[in-house]
């Protein structure tokens, strides 16, 4: 997919509640998010995950619990509709799929590496890097939506954009993943604790 047609598809996700932020708002989000980051060791949150896929009359809903701990431990815990457990701990990605667990080992793979260090920035907000996106900032209603266009060609060809969504405080309330088909994933946070001590058993299968 071209650069400007990606581009297209990700502006086509703006609803008319929003409205692009000045330079200077946008500033003091970057420095409101990042100042939480740095303060942030650990989140734990519970979640609930809608897969949207076109050809569904309706998206796939899953529950279930995340845990994070600073730099890039995440543990995704599902619970219902099934039991399936995901951990990005260190340079490991390990899976219990009902029981069946394994493990890779991120380092010999750039793009789940990649991937790991994504989902902990998003997690944590820590994610304005110009360098790595294409960002552009919203706002809609009390919240602050940022969309981020991977410039990787390699990742764009799973993942078209992240939409995250800000609360007041400057906390993640919900991530966006966008395909390049339009399929997508999204993600709401609610009930989030931080600084908690968190045993490393957590992240473990």
């Amino acid at each position: 997919m071209n650069r400007i047609l990606a581009i297209l598809l990700l502006f086509s996700y703006l609803g008319f509640a929003q409205t692009r932020m000045s330079a200077e708002a946008a500033k003091s989000l970057q420095q409101l998010v990042k100042q939480k980051a740095e303060e942030t060791q650990t989140i734990t949150s519970d979640f609930v995950q809608y897969k949207h896929l076109d050809f569904l009359s309706s998206d796939i809903e899953s529950t279930g619990k995340m845990a994070y701990k600073s730099p890039d431990n995440v543990s995704w815990q599902y619970v219902k509709p099934f039991s399936y457990k995901v951990v990005f701990k260190g340079q490991k990605l390990l899976i219990n799929d009902n029981g069946n667990k394994s493990k890779l080992d991120l380092g010999s793979n750039e793009l789940f590496k990649q991937l790991n260090h994504l989902i902990s920035a998003s997690i944590n907000g820590n994610m304005f890097n110009a360098n790595d996106f294409e960002i552009a900032y919203f706002k809609e209603n009390e919240t602050s939506l940022v969309h981020f266009l991977p410039r990787d060609p390699q990742f764009s060809e799973f993942i078209l954009a992240f939409h995250i969504t800000f609360s007041q405080r400057g906390t993640v309330e919900e991530v966006k993943m966008i395909e390049p088909s339009g399929d997508y994933t999204r993600i709401v946070f609610s009930n989030r604790i931080e600084n908690k001590t968190l045993p490393d058993a957590v992240f473990d299968l």
